[in-house]
């Protein structure tokens, strides 16, 4: 498959563009496009706010203004750049309000520093990316596939819209889980999806085994758990990677906390280590750009119980095909799956497999 003939690079769009240009948003995300911008030879025209965020304070040496203010001055006929990561139903209701009216795109920038996802990134991995969509079990998730390359070359919205998937979906007809799950959860956050499992099989489980590095996360985790569930828990404060040592940990974002190259020395552990023979039925995985180690860490058990899987495939430009391609080189008899639930821009795009 032609890959590169699905849509043009927003970047080459945006080196391209004379109309003035607008980022939507502060904070990490756009600090990132403006570096990219910076390296690219674009230039931005200014920054706007959600009316309750437009202080007027300075950005990268703009004013953050309102829309209406930055409309008054630069016209209607402008590009605006969404910067920022959500999932909130009314902060994407007013991103979609924007793109009906306006020439809105959302970059794709890596979740961790890497390549972006351009022309020359598709060139280099479209041998890959053909072998991970022939992977596919349902025509679904190859929409999503198609979607996916889209939208991260494109930046367009109504490519994410387009490719949406409830969880209810992936819980009732993909992962289907069960009262007597043996759950593993690498990346367990404040006990979220702790919480969704639950939610799926009205509260009941067989095992409990979590791993959360952040220190106030995993306090959130353990508060939770004493209070709300019973029975077999075991929790860890610890990263998921492929073997067990200390590693520099940069927890300094909550969700977002990362391996680094500085940072507070944390405990890394393997799933494999962890569990040390004890049963796995259902794996989930979001740990901020280190899938492959923790998939890596937990190999033997993967291929010893073959756990259902939910794996976050989003972090890096590559992780949506990647994954995929390492899990089927483990166990090739799983069925895999890829959906994305809604978020600006393509986060939340997970695998799964059964």
């Amino acid at each position: 498959m032609d890959f590169l003939s699905l849509e043009q690079s927003v970047w080459s769009r945006l080196k391209e563009e004379t109309r003035p240009i607008v980022l939507y948003g502060m904070g990490d995300g756009a600090d990132k496009i403006l570096a990219q911008f910076d390296r690219l030879g674009i230039r931005a025209s200014g920054v706007f706010a959600s009316d309750e965020f437009a202080r007027g304070n300075l950005f990268h040496g703009f004013s953050v203004r309102k829309l209406s203010d930055t409309v008054a001055e630069l016209g209607e006929d402008i590009v605006i750049v969404i910067s920022f990561a959500s999932q909130r139903p009314e902060v994407l209701a007013k991103m979609y309000e924007l793109d009906a009216k306006y020439d809105v795109v959302a970059p794709d920038v890596p979740v961790v520093p890497g390549p972006l996802f351009d022309e020359a990134f598709v060139c280099a991995h479209s041998a890959d990316m053909q072998r991970a969509y022939d992977l596919l079990a349902d025509e679904r998730s190859r929409e999503v596939f198609l979607d996916t390359v889209r939208f991260k070359l494109s930046g367009r919205l109504k490519y994410l819209r387009n490719s949406e998937s409830s969880k209810d979906e992936v819980f009732e007809n993909i992962l289907r889980p069960g009262a007597d799950e043996h759950f593993s959860d690498l990346g367990a956050y404040n006990g979220d999806t702790i919480r969704e499992l639950l939610h799926y099989t009205d509260g009941r489980f067989a095992s409990v085994t979590a791993l959360e590095p952040d220190r106030r996360s995993f306090r959130k985790l353990s508060e939770w758990a004493s209070a709300n569930i019973e029975g077999d828990v075991t929790l860890v404060q610890a990263g998921a990677w492929d073997r067990d040592e200390i590693r520099c940990f940069s927890d300094q974002a909550g969700r977002q906390s990362h391996v680094a190259n500085k940072g507070r020395e944390t405990q890394m552990r393997a799933l494999d280590s962890v569990l040390n023979g004890r049963p796995c039925t259902y794996l989930k995985m979001d740990v901020e750009g280190a899938e492959r180690e923790a998939i890596a860490g937990a190999r033997q058990t993967i291929e010893r119980e073959r756990p259902k899987l939910n794996i976050a495939a989003y972090h890096r430009s590559e992780d949506f095909f990647e994954l995929p391609l390492l899990i089927h080189s483990l166990c090739k008899d799983y069925a895999l799956y890829l959906r994305h639930h809604p978020y600006v821009p393509a986060w939340d795009t997970n695998l799964y497999a059964r």
